[in-house]
């Protein structure tokens, strides 16, 4: 593999929903034969009960899980202390942003926040509107 798309809550929910700008990333990722994952603290974020189970079910499948470890916790945390950073708010991203700190290659996150997951990826991963 040469290198790791990571997919924020806005870019799974869309997946879910079939929305054509995530199927284009899927197929680029496809093309590039990139590894597709998310952080599993995404999938609770990304669940939306208008969109019927099936359908998340599916898109979670076209994915790799990662768990959200203590080594997750401990690098989420610390990534929100550099930044100057706490609570909720930011919670979710900073677990996404340790997420695609531990993958390797080239990394690219794509998100609706972008502000806040530049913050916290920077400088090694690339960080993409969705």
């Amino acid at each position: 593999m040469s290198g790791t798309l990571v997919l924020d809550s806005e870019a799974l929910s869309k997946l879910s929903r079939r929305h054509r700008d995530m199927t284009v990333w899927l197929d680029v990722a496809r093309t590039l034969d990139l590894l597709v994952v998310t952080s599993a603290a995404t999938l609770v974020e990304a669940r939306d009960p208008k969109v019927p189970q099936a359908a998340f079910d599916h898109a979670v499948s076209l994915v790799k899980v990662r768990p959200i470890t203590e080594e997750v916790a401990r690098a989420a945390s610390k990534l929100l202390a550099v930044e100057g950073l706490h609570g909720h708010k930011y919670a979710v991203d900073a677990m996404l942003a340790a997420t695609a700190h531990l993958e390797h290659g080239d990394v690219t996150v794509v998100t609706c926040g972008t502000d806040d997951l530049r913050r916290l990826c920077k400088p090694r991963i690339a960080v993409e509107p969705v």
